[in-house]
């Protein structure tokens, strides 16, 4: 790994470790989300006060982090001799960041806005479709936890079919055969 690869997966991460939830939630002059309901600094607990500005920001805010980490390396990396294992690593990164913030001594979020922000940073089409997901499951179970189990569950199934990659190897092994070949 060079240094500048590992530069950006430390940024990423901490980039990840920047908890949303939390920044919002003192902001607004509201309880540190950690301390109550399910002790979770994420958007859904934080909709559990009531104030939905905050849940919205703080939902926001963690998807665009996640979003930032794949967008900048992608788009930065290349010139710096970085690929795509140098973006899949500041995905995993970012989500890491989150879920074990260095600056909120490692207790953070579960993942899923940061994750929704990287799937949108890798195709926007896999994110809405993972949202779909999950929007289907919350108004039928009405289990935001399961909803987005499902959601990600589903995910490896639509890149299947939605994400095609375009290297001319992948092309010919999509393609199919004929018998007697």
């Amino acid at each position: 790994m060079t240094t500048t690869a590992f530069a950006f997966i430390v940024a990423a991460y901490l980039l990840g470790s920047l908890s949303f939830a939390v920044i919002v939630s003192k902001a607004m002059g509201m309880a540190d989300p950690r301390s109550y309901g399910s002790g979770n600094p994420g958007a859904t607990n934080v909709l559990r006060t009531g104030k939905k500005l905050a849940a919205v920001l703080t939902l926001l805010g963690d998807g665009a982090k996640g979003w930032v980490a794949v967008a900048l390396t992608a788009w930065f990396g290349p010139q710096y001799g970085l690929g795509e294992q140098a973006i899949a690593m500041s995905a995993l990164a970012v989500l890491i960041g989150h879920m074990w913030p260095v600056f909120f001594g490692f207790k953070g979020g579960k993942g899923v806005a940061t994750a929704v922000g990287v799937l949108f940073g890798f195709n926007i089409w896999l994110a809405l479709a993972a949202i779909a997901t999950w929007l289907f499951m919350a108004f039928v179970v009405k289990i935001s936890s399961l909803s987005a189990i499902v959601a990600c569950v589903m995910v490896p199934v639509y890149a299947y079919f939605i994400v095609q990659p375009s290297s001319p190897k992948a092309r010919l092994a999509r393609r199919p055969r004929k018998k007697g070949n």
